[in-house]
């Protein structure tokens, strides 16, 4: 008997999951987006100019979101989580949206080295991603980040 797939339903795959398999996406791969991306910012003189606007972005604003969407409309549960928690501690921040030019997607990952969006910057450091921001709000490190650095967020311990 030959199994044909109808063409009313997709095939079903077996998923084989594996709790003990290596993460999808290991320091090593990071490390090798950085190092291509690096490259190719050095050889492309029209990526230079998105870069040199994130880095001025990223300098004069103490807290900024490269984000899918806007902070009213993110269009992505990790902008949207990012938003939710910056919102709730009260921070005041820049959001900018990311889907707004091909150019700028691609920049701010060679910016900060890390392939993925929603990207957080704190006075002009790499905070991380929305996991990041979120187990540091979990802990109760990131109110005490943001008093760290003169940054009020509802919360935040004060800085000694």
């Amino acid at each position: 008997m030959c199994f044909t797939p109808s063409p009313f339903k997709p095939a079903r795959r077996k998923h084989n999951y594996n709790a003990d398999a290596a993460p999808l996406v290991g320091r090593d791969q990071i490390d090798s987006f950085a190092s291509r991306t690096k490259a190719n910012q050095k050889t492309d003189p029209a990526m230079s100019g998105i870069i040199d606007w994130i880095d001025n972005e990223v300098k004069t604003n103490d807290v900024i979101v490269f984000m899918k969407g806007t902070p009213d409309f993110p269009q992505c549960g990790f902008s949207g989580q990012v938003v939710q928690i910056l919102n709730y501690l009260g921070v005041p921040y820049k959001g900018v949206n990311v889907l707004s030019s091909d150019d700028l997607r691609n920049g701010i990952k060679e910016y900060g080295s890390w392939p993925t969006i929603p990207q957080v910057y704190v006075k002009g450091e790499f905070v991380g991603g929305c996991d990041i921001l979120r187990e540091m709000f979990q802990a109760g490190e990131l109110q005490d980040f943001f008093g760290e650095r003169g940054i009020e967020a509802k919360g935040a311990a004060a800085a000694q």
